[in-house]
């Protein structure tokens, strides 16, 4: 497998693995705690995002 094909992998994978913690926060959590995971969730997959853009 290139590089890039195990790079667009690994991005599924975290995507997939904050996707499935939002659910988590979505069920299990209320309130201002639920809002806040969202925000940090968003914000690593922001942070995800622009890691793969650059290539690190």
């Amino acid at each position: 497998m290139s590089e890039w094909g195990f790079m667009t992998t690994r991005l599924y994978c975290a995507m997939g693995a904050y996707a499935v913690l939002a659910l988590l926060a979505l069920f299990t959590l209320d309130g201002i705690l639920r809002i806040g995971v969202w925000i940090l969730l968003g914000g690593l997959a922001v942070k995800t995002l622009i890691a793969y853009k650059a290539g690190w």
